[in-house]
């Protein structure tokens, strides 16, 4: 059943209102056909409504003319893979073979138009992508895609609408996109002032300092709150392979399951309970920290939770058993996990590809010590703070969600007549002539189509 339209709108096809081109991708091994002359997009350049003037890779003249040259005002939409993905073109360049791109006939569509149309595609895309591994909609089937046509004049109001209500939205989520890194330096200033010993200041009795340290602080290698055994990882090589694990029985605790502070438990992996008998060494169980020894942009730690099943940790997934005498695993995590001890652990990685640290290093970084009751009330304003953060960014989460949703509702609205004043209305309210998009469609697009057709093949 097709959409209900305004008066004086039609529904059509793509190619009934501008011509489809295919991009390609030169001969590789040819570096004449690479060079300065003009952009070549690909999917990765697209899905932005700035118009598209340069890419990471440039054709040459030769190039160019291999790979299709489309002018600007072109719509590009990706067809292969991330179907629906859209850019547009702001002067002459190329695409490659992922892109099918819509050079719309100028008497019937107005090239914005045709570009913000091509945003409410993707659903109907994928309901007609072939079904293989990588989904594709060839150039045939796009060109088949429906459009709803509105009389030119109207267009034009109806893109200077949108375009304001989308650059609202586009500032709206420019904002939101702030926030997760406010939040991360929150939880790091936290973080900081927790193991300084500032977040208790106003707790201690005695708030006095030496050496920078507050009274009864002091500096502790990590080796020394570990008694004998208190530190090991996970089995290496031919100990535990992939071809190890089941569906159920004991739990492998993964690099992928361990967080700043949060156990990620969703992804779950297990090895048959006769496999973990040659394992039992291995074993993790409730409080224990768990540190990933890949270290990138932050260092990842958390206290395990209590699971359904034992566990055991696996390869590079350090497994720490403080002293409980001496320090709380929750103060441990938080000093793990703070910017102080990246700076400290980073000095000693190895390992240009994935860099890590092993349990040697690990057991010389020094922590802070304070007394346990000052532990504990840290570990609670900690959690306090947390959780204050975490309720943030669940409203976060929300509200760009509710944004994003905003993008489509709009756009749906503009193309169904909803977003500015129909030219049937205006007219009829002018007392002047109305042309439908109808009737420019038979007046303009069958002669376009058969002077497209004609210009591809000169001979018939």
């Amino acid at each position: 059943m097709k959409d209900e339209l305004p008066q004086g709108w039609c529904e059509c096809a793509l190619e009934n209102v501008g011509e489809i081109v295919t991009g390609n991708t030169p001969p590789r091994n040819a570096s004449a056909n690479y060079g300065d002359e003009y952009p070549w997009v690909k999917p990765p350049d697209l899905g932005s409504d700035g118009p598209i003037t340069n890419t990471t890779e440039r054709l040459s003249k030769k190039g160019a003319a291999l790979a299709r040259l489309v002018p600007s005002g072109t719509t590009l939409v990706s067809c292969i893979g991330l179907l629906g993905k859209i850019g547009f073109a702001g002067r002459t360049l190329a695409t490659n073979q992922q892109i099918n791109s819509v050079v719309f006939d100028p008497q019937l569509v107005e090239p914005r138009y045709g570009f913000h149309y091509c945003k409410t595609l993707r659903p109907w895309m994928e309901a007609n992508s072939s079904s293989t591994t990588v989904a594709i909609i060839n150039k045939g089937r796009f060109s088949q895609a429906p459009f709803h046509l509105a009389p030119l004049a109207e267009q034009g109001r109806i893109v200077a609408k949108l375009e304001k209500v989308l650059g609202q939205v586009e500032t709206c989520q420019q904002r939101l996109a702030k926030i997760p890194t406010v939040l991360k330096r929150f939880r790091q200033a936290v973080l900081a002032a927790a193991c300084s010993g500032r977040l208790t200041a106003d707790w201690r009795e005695d708030d006095t300092y030496e050496d920078d340290l507050p009274a009864g602080w002091r500096w502790m290698p990590l080796e020394q709150l570990l008694p004998r055994g208190g530190i090991f990882d996970g089995p290496f090589g031919s100990n535990l392979k992939s071809s190890d694990y089941t569906e159920s029985g004991v739990r492998v605790i993964r690099l992928e399951n361990i967080g700043q502070l949060r156990f990620i438990g969703e992804k779950e992996t297990f090895v048959s309970r006769e496999k973990y008998k040659t394992l039992e060494r291995h074993t993790v169980g409730q409080g224990d920290i768990i540190f990933a020894s890949f270290i990138s942009e932050e260092v990842r730690a958390c206290v395990l939770p209590k699971l359904s099943t034992r566990a055991i940790a696996k390869a590079d997934c350090f497994c720490l058993r403080p002293d409980a005498a001496l320090i709380n695993n929750n103060f441990l995590a938080l000093q793990l996990v703070s910017q102080e001890s990246y700076d400290a652990l980073f000095e000693e990685i190895h390992g240009a590809t994935r860099p890590r640290i092993n349990t040697t290093q690990l057991r010389k970084l020094e922590v802070r010590l304070c007394p346990q009751s000052e532990q504990l009330e840290i570990v609670r304003r900690v959690e306090n703070l947390f959780a204050l953060a975490d309720r943030i960014e669940a409203r976060f989460a929300e509200g760009r969600k509710r944004v994003n949703n905003i993008t489509q509702s709009v756009l749906a609205k503009a193309f169904h007549g909803e977003l500015a004043p129909t030219e049937f209305e205006l007219a009829k309210a002018e007392g002047r002539p109305f042309e439908s998009a109808e009737e420019l469609l038979k007046r303009i697009g069958v002669n376009g189509q058969a002077k497209r057709k004609s210009e591809k093949n000169p001979d018939h």
